[in-house]
């Protein structure tokens, strides 16, 4: 059985998906952007900002469910330039605690959705 996660505190799904999905004691997230679920606009000014906005609508998602970053045991990362690597890292690692940080791929992409520079999904367990 699944259960369909929503929150108004992170961007509503322009399509046919949903923010997360749990289905046991496993959460399943959409990828995330950089929308700013309080007014539509994307936050792109820098890579570290709308890394920080992404991270933050993926929090939300995790809160919706009942989770924190800490039952989080999987993420993927979709990048459009490897060389912002090093900033998304800083600004995605504040939210882990290092020694129980989940696992990761970092894949660069040719484009992302509303011609982002970052995406994350998550994979989370109560």
């Amino acid at each position: 059985m699944k259960k369909i996660i929503f929150t108004e505190n992170a961007p509503a799904p322009i399509g046919p998906y949903n923010q997360a999905v749990l289905t046991g004691n496993t959460l399943y997230t959409s990828g995330q952007i950089a929308i700013n679920p309080a007014t539509g606009e994307l936050v792109t000014a820098t890579i570290e900002a709308e890394t920080e906005q992404v991270m933050q609508n993926m929090r939300a998602v995790l809160e919706a469910a009942g989770m924190t970053f800490e039952n989080v045991i999987k993420s993927t990362i979709f990048i459009t330039d490897m060389n912002d690597f090093g900033k998304i890292n800083t600004a995605y690692g504040s939210y882990f605690n290092e020694k129980t940080a989940p696992a990761r791929e970092t894949v660069q992409v040719a484009g992302l959705p509303k011609n982002v520079n970052v995406e994350i999904s998550m994979i989370a367990i109560l």
